[in-house]
């Protein structure tokens, strides 16, 4: 079949990177969701995402694919990193990316600023808010934190083009679907800032904070972001369950604000039934495409079984490296080239289904969700 005919990506959630010299095993540990060292005689390398690594990102710096690791992270150390970070990101094709602005650093080192990131990637970029962030830094009594959490997330919401929540690794995705009252939002807010404040965890408040986030995206006309499936240590993995978000999405349906499931592996079917079941909910494949490898078309397959073709976006999640934007999209664009050639090659599909279909992922399903 003829090439598919994919846009320039819009990378509808992502972070920036760094642009400074890492050392070689803290560049490896950014290709783990892990924030452990390896075991002894253990690479991040040798991993589904290693050979990614290694098949996408050698030709960008001039070195032929599949090199091994020390001669790609010996190249990488020779051109520098803002070379390197130049040429990946070019590599990686991209048009729009809208990022998330909660994570300010990797492996120690500062992230660009947004500004700086477009520059480098030449790309159009636009903010994504993390919910948590926000409130974190609102300052107020415990009487007035309601309202001024509020007001924090009006404010920082300006221009931007969506909320992002990580309330999976805070407390889990079981949101029950009633307002938290008032009176135990003040009394856990007390406790809170009587403890010093700092990470929010207490479900009380996190789930008042989703509500929050409910009523400000509804009233400027934004998706609400929800972090769901795999992720580092810090989260347990079956509480992150997406299914477990079906009493909230139900509740939160007349709102009309876009709720969109980001990653969703090893739940993305559950992630994909919710995108079919209910018309405010969207997913995307995220950084499984990535850490998938080999097998980025058939997860592919798996979500599209279900999942609506006007609800399924595209996303790297990269963070912190550039190789990550480079290997989310290449991956991308191989596994849903490979998947509509089969779909095509079966009879289930006409080659105009299959262009049209890879444009809506690749592209006008986030254009048309966020107004980009």
């Amino acid at each position: 079949m003829p090439a598919l005919d994919v846009p320039a990506l819009v990378d509808h959630h992502c972070h920036s990177v760094v642009a400074a010299d890492l050392a070689d095993d803290a560049l490896a540990g950014l290709l783990t969701e892990s924030d452990r060292p390896p075991a002894r005689g253990a690479s991040p390398f040798d991993s589904a995402l290693g050979l990614a690594v290694r098949r996408w990102c050698p030709p960008a710096l001039g070195l032929p694919v599949h090199a091994p690791a020390a001669d790609y992270l010996a190249r990488r150390r020779e051109l520098g990193a803002v070379e390197a970070t130049r040429r990946l990101l070019a590599a990686a094709g991209l048009d729009t990316c809208l990022v998330d602005t909660g994570l300010a650093a990797a492996a120690g080192r500062p992230l660009l600023p947004l500004t700086e990131f477009a520059e480098a990637s030449g790309a159009t970029v636009r903010e994504v808010v993390r919910l948590e962030s926000v409130a974190e830094a609102a300052s107020a009594t415990a009487g007035a934190w309601p309202q001024a959490v509020r007001e924090a997330l009006v404010g920082a919401t300006a221009g931007a083009v969506a909320v992002k929540s990580v309330i999976a690794y805070r407390h889990g995705l079981a949101v029950p679907p009633e307002r938290p009252a008032t009176a135990a939002v003040v009394a856990a807010a007390g406790a809170w800032l009587r403890s010093g404040g700092g990470r929010l965890t207490d479900p009380v408040l996190l789930h008042h904070l989703l509500w929050t986030a409910v009523d400000v995206c509804a009233g400027l006309g934004l998706p609400l972001q929800l972090h769901t499936g795999f992720g580092d240590p810090d989260l347990t993995l079956h509480l992150a369950d997406p299914s477990l978000l079906t009493g909230f999405v139900r509740a939160a349906e007349p709102s009309g604000v876009p709720l969109v499931l980001l990653h969703g592996y090893p739940y993305h079917r559950q992630a994909a039934w919710l995108a079919q079941a209910f018309p405010t909910v969207y997913t995307d494949l995220g950084l499984t495409a990535s850490y998938t490898g080999p097998r980025v078309a058939a997860v592919l397959g798996e979500m599209l079984e279900l999942a609506p073709f006007g609800k399924l976006l595209f996303s790297t999640d990269a963070y912190g490296l550039p190789e990550l934007y480079l290997v989310g999209a290449a991956q991308f664009r191989h596994g849903l080239g490979e998947l509509l050639g089969q779909w095509r090659a079966d009879g289930a599909c006409s080659s105009a289904d299959v262009q049209r279909l890879a444009r809506l992922v690749a592209a006008d399903n986030a254009r048309r969700l966020y107004a980009v």
